[in-house]
């Protein structure tokens, strides 16, 4: 344990072990129940106490995952695309015709959901219609708008905002360089990319206004918008990266707040649904409980293992789930 974590307040005897068994790629939950998404085959689902069921979702390597509360959708290298519901019971929603790896996906809260392989995005409505967008590069991320239909597809050189239900041309968000992650902000005015290069970007969407963030020592991996989207939480440095987004121009001309510094990058991070605290994973397996309003740290969990790579509240913020790279997970319950 390190001198830093011996000053702190710690919750540590608290946390429930979660047996996985296998390197943890993501975890959601379906109401009370956590999902780990392993990072082959299999989701691990437990419950408060510990007790852990496994299901197999794919037959290779789960390259993305997504959930809505109700279910949590997998994309693997078999070319499948897999929903699995609360009960454990699993349904394949797509599989590709070309048998290409599903590299991302995303969900709408009206039931649409969306999903790519190669340069192709998908995207299929709560009514069951299909629909397809090719894009100028291989796609790098996906996101469904807050409101209406509107996905935002990242690729080299900048976004598309594709309107999969009009026959209006898609729109071209222009930034040279490769986008990955993308995600817009809860009040649908800014959009914002992980770049491959240790930085984001992002629009202004009322006149497409750039916004540069930068200085990142490594590349942003995990993004989290705080309760509200008054803030955008980061990875990729020695503390938590907090980008302002509570004004009309967003971050621009401003200073992030950077909170919990520890010797270990910031590898994972997850704002509390309904309060101004998040959870923060570390590249040493570190997990803290921070406070937005002035940095006040909880140690949920000591380092000394694999990276976190895992992180989720459940939607009332009375559970927190971590997992690590060599497979060790746990959950708190509040």
């Amino acid at each position: 344990m390190s001198s830093e974590q011996l000053t702190i307040a710690s919750l540590t005897d608290r946390v429930k072990s979660v047996a996985v068994g296998a390197p943890v790629s993501a975890v959601h939950f379906l109401g009370e129940r956590a999902a780990f998404v392993c990072a082959e085959e299999k989701v691990a689902i437990a419950d408060a106490t510990g007790e852990i069921s496994h299901v197999v979702v794919h037959s290779g390597a789960i390259l993305c995952t997504a959930s809505d509360g109700k279910r949590v959708v997998t994309g693997g290298d078999d070319g499948r695309l897999v929903a699995l519901n609360a009960k454990g019971e699993t349904s394949v929603l797509a599989t590709d015709a070309k048998r290409r790896w599903i590299d991302n996906v995303a969900l709408h809260l009206d039931g649409a959901f969306a999903w790519s392989a190669g340069k192709t995005a998908f995207v299929r409505g709560g009514k069951g219609e299909e629909k397809t967008f090719d894009a100028p590069s291989t796609v790098g991320g996906l996101a469904f708008a807050p409101k209406g239909l509107r996905v935002a597809v990242a690729h080299y050189n900048g976004v598309t905002l594709w309107f999969p239900n009009m026959a209006a041309k898609p729109e071209f968000l222009e930034w040279a360089g490769s986008h990955l992650a993308v995600t817009f902000s809860p009040d649908n005015k800014f959009l914002v990319t992980a770049m491959h290069e240790p930085a984001l970007h992002g629009w202004r969407l009322a006149d497409n206004r750039h916004m540069r963030m930068s200085g990142y020592p490594g590349r942003v991996r995990s993004m989290s918008w705080s309760a509200g989207g008054k803030g955008l939480a980061t990875s990729g440095a020695d503390s938590v990266i907090i980008w302002p987004f509570a004004s009309k121009d967003g971050p621009m001309g401003k200073e992030p707040a950077m909170l919990a510094p520890l010797q270990a990058r910031v590898s994972m991070v997850a704002c509390h649904p309904k309060q101004d605290i998040m959870a923060a994973g570390y590249s040493d397996g570190t997990v803290l409980i921070v406070r937005l309003e002035d940095g006040a740290e909880i140690l949920v969990r000591r380092n000394g293992s694999e990276p976190v790579s895992a992180l989720a509240w459940n939607a009332k913020g009375t559970l927190l789930a971590f997992g690590t790279e060599d497979g060790d997970a746990g959950m708190l319950e509040f």
